[in-house]
């Protein structure tokens, strides 16, 4: 028979949680959730492992996708999505990929999961070079699509990362950065949407953001190269050329529209009373880095 993953185990803290009320309940969950946090603490030197090894690739052209199913093909793909807004870069340099494809972000298709073909044609249609990163995640990290996906990718050159909640995990074996929090049984049993979910979220939050502060797109913690889209944006990107350049609120707005609505670009023009193109010119010479011109 085979070994039961934590992740599918009764976890005796809640074993009477159908017989508590709606604050209990909270409670019961609340008490796992605190876990999490502490289960991701002791992966830290794994996770910025792989924020260097995600930074290196992008300096170099390369770029990252991943790849789950279910609850964790989601998150993959909302942590990819948000790139694009929030740190100024191409849609296609991160990008998340979901067992049963489009669908599957809104229906269940559990058995998609179980699927490597499907892997097999999403990874050619992402199409990696060996300059490239592929993250695998899956909380009991058994999942064939998954491990499909990551070991056609190793084959192909990609250095590739595992994200699992099971020690025992598949896609060890396969993943050159393997990212392994053991936040224990959930509170309901091998509903993986809860606490494995949550510190898959932690995780993802921390490559992508990690990867993008070491490549220069914050200044200090301000988002630079953020795409100012909508209203709340732009007054966001006047705030932070206001107080990064130390200017005012009027002063900022100006140097938004005469940088095309770039933040970097109008901190430099602001700081150092340069033209646009001169601002670009030193950008060009410290790798986009607004902190080696600051």
């Amino acid at each position: 028979m085979k070994k039961t993953p934590l992740t599918e185990k009764s976890n005796p803290a809640t074993k009477n949680i159908d017989l508590m009320s709606g604050y209990e309940i909270a409670q019961a969950i609340n008490n796992e959730d605190k876990k999490v946090a502490l289960a991701v603490k002791k992966v830290l030197p794994q996770v910025g492992e792989a924020i260097e090894l995600i930074a290196n690739s992008f300096r170099n052209g390369g770029r990252l996708a991943y790849f789950g199913s279910g609850t964790s093909g989601r998150l993959g793909v909302l942590d990819a999505s948000e790139c694009y807004p929030t740190f100024g870069v191409e849609e296609d340099m991160v990008q998340g990929f979901i067992a049963g494809g489009k669908k599957a972000l809104s229906h269940s298709i559990e058995n998609a999961e179980d699927k490597e073909e499907l892997a097999l044609t999403d990874l050619k249609t992402f199409a990696p070079s060996s300059k490239d990163i592929i993250v695998g995640i899956s909380a009991n990290g058994n999942a064939a699509y998954v491990k499909a996906a990551l070991e056609k990718a190793q084959k192909l050159g990609c250095k590739t990362i595992g994200i699992s909640s099971n020690s025992d995990a598949k896609i060890k074996e396969v993943s050159d950065i393997f990212i392994n929090p053991i936040v224990g049984q959930e509170a309901i049993t091998g509903s993986s949407r809860m606490k494995s979910g949550t510190a898959q979220k932690m995780i993802l939050n921390m490559l992508t953001t990690g990867a993008m502060i070491r490549i220069g797109k914050t200044y200090q913690n301000y988002m630079i190269d953020m795409r100012l889209l909508n209203e709340k944006l732009y007054n966001r990107g006047c705030r932070f050329v206001s107080e990064i350049a130390h200017i005012s609120q009027a002063e900022a707005q100006k140097y938004i529209e005469e940088s095309k609505h770039e933040v970097k670009t109008a901190c430099i023009m602001a700081a150092k009373k340069v033209s646009y193109e001169e601002a670009h010119r030193l950008l060009d010479q410290n790798e986009g880095i607004l902190r080696k011109i600051l």
